[in-house]
């Protein structure tokens, strides 16, 4: 400290403030951490709830609490920069709002109330996270998770094999730290991606990030997902892509003239022979019983098309609409397997659009920035593989969710153009 900067009374007020900030930075840091990790469900659901009813465990809704505690304590430590952000993601707050709405006309009123709080709370922390973090810090943050998660994953399987690896529908693949082997590839196709954006975000530490994609990528293939798989390859190829773009004009034309004309190529096959190209990959043409469930819930859709049957309030009552679905497909079906139907049974038609909106304006706005910032290789991969993988799975406008938590930072981030 030079002998004029010692007498400014602003300098010496910063420098005192100093280890303050530092370690509030670091109590910030390790409670998203923690945060991240519940909200991943990862670890807490096969060892205290029942995958078909995970509600009914009494240890995860207590375990909850004090995640909504400290995300309302975190927002009320930044209260002007969470207002900026929640004011910036008007459509987003009003989508999230509606579901608490949606408890007036709910068939199961008491389900969607408090299932409504907790995706307005899961809301929050995503927001918070938007408005506390930079994108260095966002990314590294989300890559550290996936990588422990996988850690964690891998100590499963190995350490506990029945509960870390499936024995029974796809005996074989490795479930890790959750219910299904599903979510463990769509997990860690995730946190791929977030290892590739933290390489070009921290190159000093590049053989952690180089190390934890390529455990992310092991475990997508031991997992067996299908689903997952093509969503790494997406986030990959979308990683490769733009790099490619930013060496310059010509390899950013011939990336994206290959994009689009695999992505026409890959619509015209799916026209001409859905049957084959599905076989190929392996699946069925009824993507597992899919399409069957998806045709009785847009009938179901069809009944209430303007405000769906509240949020999460169709799969409550047994004696509802549900029974109807699981008669005509004749299993227990426990999700929409689609986030699309999913939103349009909880909040119907409008909901889908303001869904689609969102969604829609995050990714123009990660496209815009094809050329500048290393965040791209975080936001654009992200978004293209949520989007991909809300096909399959009901993994959108959903409580207590890691997906959720971070299609809502990035979103919100991504509308800020202030942020860095």
């Amino acid at each position: 400290m030079s002998l004029a900067a010692s007498h400014d009374p602003a300098f010496l007020a910063a420098w005192r403030q100093a280890p303050a900030l530092r370690f509030t930075g670091v109590i910030e840091g390790g409670l998203t951490l923690l945060c991240l990790f519940l909200f991943s469900q990862g670890l807490i659901g096969p060892l205290f709830a029942d995958p078909a009813d995970p509600d009914s465990s009494v240890v995860l809704r207590l375990i909850w609490l004090p995640v909504y505690a400290i995300t309302l304590g975190l927002a009320v430590t930044r209260p002007g920069a969470v207002m900026r952000t929640l004011t910036g993601n008007w459509l987003l707050l009003a989508l999230v709002l509606l579901t608490a709405v949606s408890v007036i006309w709910s068939i199961a009123p008491d389900t969607t109330l408090r299932r409504a709080v907790a995706l307005i709370m899961t809301t929050l922390f995503g927001f918070w996270m938007a408005a506390r973090w930079s994108w260095r810090a966002l990314i590294l943050l989300t890559a550290a998770t996936f990588i422990g998660l996988g850690v964690l994953s891998t100590l499963m399987a190995i350490g506990m094999p029945s509960l870390g690896v499936d024995h029974e529908v796809h005996a074989g693949a490795w479930k890790g730290v959750w219910w299904e082997k599903n979510t463990l590839g769509a997990m860690m196709a995730w946190g791929a991606v977030a290892c590739f954006a933290a390489l070009h975000m921290d190159s000093r530490r590049r053989w952690i990030w180089m190390c934890g994609a390529l455990l992310c990528c092991a475990l997508v293939l031991l997992s067996t997902s299908k689903t997952a798989l093509l969503a790494l390859l997406l986030g990959t190829g979308g990683a490769i892509g733009i790099a490619l773009c930013r060496r310059g004009f010509g390899f950013a034309s011939l990336v994206l003239f290959l994009g689009l004309s695999g992505a026409a190529a890959g619509a015209l096959i799916l026209l001409i022979a859905p049957v084959e190209f599905l076989e190929l990959l392996g699946r069925d043409a009824t993507l597992t019983g899919r399409t069957d469930i998806w045709v009785i819930l847009s009938r179901q859709v069809g009944e209430v098309p303007w405000t769906g049957y509240g949020y999460m309030a169709f799969w409550a009552d047994e004696t509802g609409p549900v029974y109807w679905v699981r008669q005509g497909t004749d299993w227990p079906v426990p999700t929409a397997h689609n986030g699309w139907i999913e939103t349009a049974l909880a909040v119907g038609i409008p909901g889908v659009i303001m869904m689609a909106l969102i969604y829609g304006r995050a990714f123009l706005r990660a496209l815009s920035r094809l050329f500048t910032g290393p965040e791209t290789y975080w936001t654009l991969t992200f978004l293209a593989m949520l989007g991909l993988v809300s096909i399959s799975e009901s993994n959108l406008l959903q409580q207590n969710s890691m997906g959720w938590v971070l299609l809502v930072a990035t979103a919100a981030k991504l509308a800020d153009r202030r942020t860095k």
